[in-house]
């Protein structure tokens, strides 16, 4: 039996996801030990093999089959763009895509005004203001603190992750716009769906299962 690989997206949804699985009976052991330099990690006994990669890296292993199953976040499918199957939403680590900005930057938008976009997502951006809005706005991409940008004049908006709000209210910034609501979600390879069709189903009926609880 060849081993089934799970690529998770570092941080606290690897750990959520890995919660997740130990609550269907797939656990390993070898990812409890914190201070392992190991790359992958294997349950033997269910062949099952799991690692951790950027969030941004996740559909990329999944699309090429370097990894049948995939748990990221639903803002890195969106701005990936790659071609896996998406299965489940886990409901884990809910917020939203928004467009955010001072309230005067209000109006501009509601008269699809050619404004200034800064993001860390630039293709959600863009489809949502070309395909969604039909509004012309020019797009700048930054890596860093994206509320930043309107408050130094680089941008009038910005299009980024809200949980909260509070990181937007202590910089004078409102939410003006909702893009689409974010979760985890686990994504299959296209191939992998097919070949090990039975061992696949059986992990998202028994995680769906779940979701389904809570």
């Amino acid at each position: 039996m060849r081993y089934l690989t799970v690529a998770l997206a570092k941080g606290r949804l690897a750990d959520k996801g890995m919660a997740l699985f130990e609550r269907i009976g797939i656990g390993c052991e070898e990812m409890k030990d914190k201070s392992s330099r190991k790359l992958i990690f294997v349950n033997e006994e269910l062949k099952m093999r799991f690692f951790l990669a950027k969030a941004n890296d996740v559909p990329t292993y999944v699309e090429y089959g370097a990894a049948d199953l995939g748990i990221v976040g639903k803002d890195t499918l969106l701005e990936e763009g790659r071609k896996l199957y998406e299965v489940l939403d886990l409901g884990m680590g809910r917020c939203r895509m928004c467009v955010c900005g001072p309230e005067e930057a209000r109006e501009r938008l509601q008269h699809h005004e050619l404004i200034r976009v800064a993001t860390k997502y630039p293709h959600i951006a863009k489809d949502y203001f070309y395909n969604k809005k039909y509004q012309t706005v020019e797009i700048i991409k930054l890596n860093g603190s994206i509320e930043l940008a309107p408050i130094v004049g680089l941008a009038d908006v910005i299009v980024d992750i809200v949980e909260t709000g509070s990181t937007l209210k202590e910089n004078g910034l409102v939410i003006l716009e909702e893009v689409c609501g974010l979760s985890a979600r686990m994504v299959v390879n296209q191939v992998s769906m097919k070949r090990e069709n039975e061992r696949i189903s059986q992990v998202i009926k028994g995680l769906q299962k779940i979701v389904r609880e809570e």
